[in-house]
């Protein structure tokens, strides 16, 4: 077998979303005839360890701490308030010590600006050097055919740049966000000569890559376009997110109420108007509150439970802190439709984001009430068959689809909004699997890129010089 190293700095047990991506090609990749090795790092967000019973066990793991002070306090900070607010925030108070004051505001504002310019091109930067180490270790004891690299965070990137100059094994770059171009608020922080940085430091990576994945081609074009000359058509690989295993079938669970259920993060994701919607929807029948159930599992949900709190839908909407992989799968098949969000169009670049959680909800087989831009997530819902989308920044839309959803649950036949099955094995393991083999193999795409084939989108044509960036 062909042997890869995988640079992944989030991996198992880590249980935020960057993980399930690596992990999947690792458990994958032997049916294609390549073995992995990973090179990862030792900081947690979310401790899941029935995610690390996954990770095979022949697979040698090597784990690089980073040693930086200041991201170990901020970690540890972190947790400690999750676990300090967690049942506070499922009762939707929002505790006056999280509020802050002011000045405490202006405090960590600045606090982020400085992170911002001091760590380059992320805030893993000092786990570059002894993970290029451990990469160039690695190597030596039993030489790989390819290095691959996985960002966020961008310093994997330059580990797997790094390591390739000093091994000569070649790396192949996997993007799981549009790095310099959808900007990140960790990003939009930065002063433009180090956004320059950034830009300049990018150009020489996929310059030197043996080849890039993207997600979709529209993001594909926006690295074409801006980084002129550094790709080429060969060298570009599109492999969308994913699930793992096969598509469940749909049994609609025998419960009283219409449940609908949404797992992840809320920092950054539009629901405003998904409330404001079900509020309406429940104004409109108050005897529909007695027989609906939305349910949100996940981080920062203080702000949507103070929302909730002000529209009266206290009885109707609850909300708890993250919970492990597994239990997660429970919950959806004790739903009658799970709920897809997406990030607040203020976000430049939002168009090309469909967040990891939509591939997990593919694999659920249940009905889905889409709540999104037009953009990508928008369009890979309607590639399965998914007709139950309103508009984001339409509350009568969404009410309408509510309605459509809840009257179908009232007469059985929600089933009929259940995704196609066989079109969701498109974004299956063994399909993103095959076609990374041939990124790792150095051989062109099943399906050539092609330039031109779809346009910028809206949100960044104003953003993006024409000649590209130099």
């Amino acid at each position: 077998m062909k042997s890869v190293v995988m640079i992944a700095y989030w991996f198992p047990p880590e249980g935020n979303a960057a993980v399930y991506r690596p992990l999947r090609f690792l458990r994958n990749l032997p049916e294609s005839g390549w073995i992995g090795r990973v090179i990862a790092g030792t900081q947690l967000q979310r401790h899941d360890a029935d995610l690390l019973g996954q990770v095979p066990q022949t697979t040698e793991v090597i784990r690089v701490p980073d040693g930086d002070i200041w991201q170990s306090f901020q970690m540890k900070r972190s947790q400690f308030l999750r676990r300090k607010t967690g049942s506070t925030e499922s009762h939707g108070v929002t505790p006056p010590e999280r509020r802050g004051s002011h000045m405490r505001s202006r405090l960590r504002a600045l606090v982020r600006r400085a992170e911002s310019i001091c760590y380059h091109p992320d805030m893993q930067r000092s786990w570059i050097r002894p993970a290029v180490e451990a990469t160039v270790a690695a190597c030596a004891r039993s030489r790989p055919d390819v290095l691959w690299a996985t960002g966020p965070p961008w310093s994997a990137f330059v580990v797997a740049q790094r390591a390739a100059q000093r091994t000569g094994v070649p790396y192949v770059l996997d993007f799981r966000t549009s790095w310099t171009i959808v900007h990140s608020p960790f990003a939009a922080l930065r002063p433009a000569w180090a956004q320059k940085a950034d830009r300049r430091l990018l150009r020489e990576l996929l310059r030197r890559a043996q080849a890039v994945t993207f997600f979709y081609a529209a993001e594909a074009e926006c690295f074409w376009r801006m980084y002129k000359g550094a790709l080429d058509v060969s060298r570009i690989h599109i492999i969308p997110n994913g699930f793992d295993g096969d598509v469940e079938a749909f049994v609609p669970p025998a419960t009283s109420k219409f449940t609908i259920l949404y797992t992840g993060t809320l920092s950054d994701y539009k629901y405003d108007t998904f409330l404001d919607a079900l509020a309406k929807f429940i104004n409109s029948d108050p005897a529909r509150a007695h027989r609906t159930s939305v349910q949100f599992v996940g981080e920062e949900v203080v702000s949507l439970m103070s929302r909730v709190k002000e529209l009266g839908l206290c009885d109707v909407v609850s909300a708890r802190p993250p919970i492990p992989h597994a239990e997660v799968g429970r919950l959806q098949r004790e739903a009658h439709a799970l709920l897809m969000l997406e990030r607040q169009p203020t976000h430049k670049g939002h168009e090309l984001l469909a967040g990891a959680k939509l591939f997990g909800y593919l694999k659920a087989g249940r009905p889905i009430l889409g709540v999104v831009p037009r953009g990508e997530a928008d369009r890979v819902l309607r590639s399965v068959g998914v007709s139950t989308i309103g508009n984001a920044a339409s509350v009568e839309e969404i009410c309408s689809v509510l309605e459509t959803m809840f009257n179908a649950w009232c007469g059985g036949r929600l089933s009929s909004f259940v995704p196609d099955p066989i079109a969701c094995e498109q974004y299956s393991a063994k399909c993103q699997t095959a076609a990374l083999a041939r990124a790792l193999d150095g051989l062109p795409p099943l399906q050539l890129f092609v330039p031109g084939a779809v346009d910028i989108v809206p949100s960044l044509r104003a953003e993006l010089p024409a000649g590209g960036w130099a």
